[in-house]
């Protein structure tokens, strides 16, 4: 309880724009798969599922004992179709983490017609992390998709070639394309300290699993932040 005291402490400090924070325990990157395999009724699901996972009790207290996170969302599909979704935000109290949901639940997809280029998904999330305004204790991209990579360079070529020192790379992969997904995440994509995949049965299972990653990646923040 003291913890958890000091905490909010803390935070009754730190009031003002992202610009402003002086301590940060996570950035955040949320990539997310609209590649051809994904529908419309499936791209409904990801980005309300996502929303509503923000919004769950449970994430709301993580990022308050985390000390806030900044985030921000894309979605990708082919080489040259990646669509910033929510620009970086910081996220300290439950507005903020309202207004950050619902931008992505009423996000327009951008195309829906292109490849799954995942290297060049991870390119586009370590130039967006390089352009992070806060440098935080962590750094962790959070890749969804339902399918490997099958355009452009695969993410071996993407992690020789930009900065994932420092980076960790988890995965959330739904299940039931062919090849399996889940086990290509486990050994092409996960990257860095503690990485790991979360699996959903499907697109209506991707809110709890999206809410199980969430968990364990904000909670890891927490301790971060309470070590600066």
């Amino acid at each position: 309880m003291r913890i958890l005291g000091a905490i909010a402490f803390l935070l009754s400090l730190c009031s003002g724009p992202l610009q402003a924070q002086s301590r940060c325990g996570l950035s955040l990157v949320l990539a997310l798969d609209v590649s051809s395999s994904v529908d419309d009724a499936e791209f409904r699901l990801q980005m309300r599922g996502l929303a509503r996972a923000l919004r769950d009790p449970v994430i709301l207290e993580a990022v308050t004992q985390a000390g806030g996170l900044q985030a921000m969302a894309f979605e990708w599909s082919g080489r040259d179709q990646a669509v910033d979704v929510v620009p970086w935000t910081f996220l300290r109290i439950e507005t903020d983490v309202f207004a950050f949901a619902s931008a992505i639940e009423n996000h327009r997809r951008g195309f829906d017609e292109f490849p799954t280029a995942l290297g060049h998904a991870l390119g586009h999330a370590a130039i967006r992390l390089s352009r992070a305004p806060l440098r935080c204790a962590r750094a962790v991209v959070d890749v969804s998709g339902d399918g490997v990579n099958n355009e452009g360079y695969e993410p071996r070529l993407a992690y020789e070639n930009f900065d994932y020192s420092n980076v960790t790379v988890n995965g959330l992969v739904i299940e039931g394309e062919m090849p399996d997904p889940v086990e290509y995440y486990r050994d092409e994509v996960i990257r860095g300290p503690g990485a790991f995949v979360e699996v959903a049965r499907d697109f209506s299972d991707y809110e709890a699993a999206m809410k199980r990653k969430l968990l364990r990646e904000i909670r890891g923040a927490a301790l971060s932040y309470l070590a600066q």
